[in-house]
């Protein structure tokens, strides 16, 4: 059987976000339903409707926007059976022309910040494992890539999915968000590459098929998950080095998403050491201005 890495984006049009951040989660294929039926479960039970319906998704800037925190703190903490009958209101108020009740912003506030965490505690209960890989939202735009060379924080972050799926001794899929032509192509011709023309990613073929699989966004719970699991990361989570601007009412989602992210040993050069599924990259560019195209490990 296989695992499959659902991967979305954060921070990648270098605006309000304090990174850019690649990741998500990788979830083993007998747990996949389970997993997508749950959240639709969820869903379903805490706004009493699917939000596609009104046009909105399970994402991170849509559950874990500032106003949905100062919403859910306007009142007291709602019965289940009252919150969701509020935050339905909530969101057949377009359809009804008119403006939510103070009450049904409440409710609706509390279901978002309910669901959101709902979700992340889904994903440890089904063995997900979280990974990505994050770099200063200014990296980008300070050096321009070459058409077919992947950049050094995507390495990172395959090299630890295949740490990973070597320890499990099983093959792993990319499934990846479909929303932007363009921008698929170019990062298909880079994975190409790496996994073609370099001697590591030709390693690294042995568990993971090297041929990404694009679903729309608005269509794959997989891809609003991970959406949301590298929202939160971007928000809250930080290591040494990283003093990015932080929310610090999302660090408790962050919690959560600690119990997935995978821990492991990695190799290099005969040396065995201890590595994670979640890495910061200061520098994305250095080995390829080095020009060594075969360098990332």
């Amino acid at each position: 059987m296989s695992w499959l890495l659902f991967l979305d984006e954060s921070g990648h049009d270098h605006k309000q976000m304090p990174y850019e951040i690649h990741g998500g989660f990788a979830i083993h294929a007998t747990k996949l339903w389970p997993f997508l039926s749950a959240v639709r479960t969820l869903e379903q039970s805490t706004f009493g409707a699917y939000l596609h319906q009104y046009g909105s998704e399970l994402k991170g800037s849509k559950l874990l926007a500032k106003n949905r925190f100062r919403w859910a703190a306007q009142g007291s903490r709602m019965a289940d059976a009252e919150r969701r009958k509020q935050a339905l209101n909530f969101l057949n108020s377009g359809a009804q022309k008119r403006r939510p009740r103070r009450d049904e912003f409440t409710a609706f506030g509390q279901a978002c910040l309910s669901m959101a965490e709902g979700v992340l505690y889904l994903l440890a209960s089904h063995d997900a494992r979280v990974f990505a890989a994050a770099i200063p939202r200014d990296a980008a735009a300070v050096a321009s890539l070459p058409t077919d060379l992947l950049r050094k924080d995507l390495v990172f972050l395959l090299e630890r999915y295949f740490y990973f799926l070597e320890e499990q001794h099983e093959t792993g899929l990319l499934v990846m968000d479909g929303s932007e032509k363009q921008a698929d192509r170019k990062l298909v011709r880079r994975i190409e590459w790496y996994f073609t023309d370099t001697m590591t990613g030709r390693q690294r073929t042995q568990w993971i098929v090297p041929v990404p699989f694009f679903v729309e966004s608005d269509m794959a719970y997989g891809i609003q998950v991970a959406d949301l699991c590298v929202y939160c990361l971007n928000w809250a989570w930080r290591l040494r080095d990283m003093t990015g601007a932080t929310r610090p009412e999302i660090k408790p989602f962050v919690q959560i998403i600690e119990k997935s992210i995978w821990h492991g040993d990695g190799y290099r050069e005969g040396n065995v050491f201890r590595t994670h599924g979640t890495v910061y990259v200061p520098d994305p560019y250095s080995a390829r201005e080095a020009g060594n195209r075969q360098g990332a490990k």
